[in-house]
């Protein structure tokens, strides 16, 4: 069983990115960075989802964005609700939060002696972030190569992005397929005190469209409802 390095965050689309990877034979190193963000619910969703869909491991790793600052998601700016699709960039983007990731992720793949790394980016339901674009992945691997001791010895970086083309509805059948309980995830990015999520930032209403359209009923708790 070959060896991987998977980022996982506790919600939708890396849960369902971990199944994937599990059920194409790869034990699964999964690693989780506490970031600053705004709550810690997500973090304490991904040591769950590790243990149920079976990691092989799971780390999680602090490296404090906050210090940088630039979005809603790692400093006191309120994070936007019932936002129009305008094509701009919302303020919940982290800087160059991915790159730093996938960096963390290609150490630890040297490491544990792992060539394939995973990731749940998705460029079709999803809010405009550069780092979740094709080209950023295909990029990314490019640097891989050229970055490590592994690569200049001669090893051959894979970073698998499964979701990258699916629609949100897409990933929620796929999931369902491989036995993913969703229950155990977590997408929102301003929940309530109680861990309820909120409905209304961009992430909440990608998954509940999300849910809709799969014909799959949404297991999360919202806020109100």
């Amino acid at each position: 069983m070959p060896d991987c390095v998977l980022l996982l965050s506790g919600g939708l689309d890396s849960a369902t990115c971990l199944a994937i990877a599990r059920a194409e034979g790869f034990a699964v190193h999964a690693l989780t960075v506490r970031y600053g963000q705004r709550h810690a619910r997500e973090v304490d969703q991904a040591r769950v989802v590790a243990s149920a869909l079976g990691a092989a491991s799971h780390r999680v790793v602090e490296v404090d964005l906050r210090s940088i600052g630039g979005s809603a998601l790692t400093t006191d700016a309120e994070v936007p609700k019932d936002r129009a699709d305008d094509g701009s960039i919302p303020v919940t983007y982290v800087p160059a939060r991915n790159t730093v990731f996938l960096s963390l992720a290609l150490g630890l793949a040297e490491v544990v002696g792992a060539t394939d790394l995973f990731l749940g980016v998705n460029a079709v339901d999803y809010s405009g972030y550069p780092d979740c674009r094709p080209e950023f992945v295909e990029q990314f691997q490019r640097l891989a190569a050229l970055a490590t001791r592994a690569g200049v010895q001669g090893a051959r970086y894979t970073v698998h992005a499964p979701l990258l083309a699916l629609s949100k509805a897409q990933i929620i059948r796929r999931g369902v397929e491989l036995g993913v309980d969703y229950g155990l995830t977590h997408s929102c990015y301003d929940p309530a005190p109680d861990g309820r999520a909120c409905g209304r930032c961009d992430s909440c209403r990608l998954r509940r469209q999300g849910f809709a359209d799969a014909g799959v009923a949404d297991p999360t708790r919202y806020a109100g409802g």
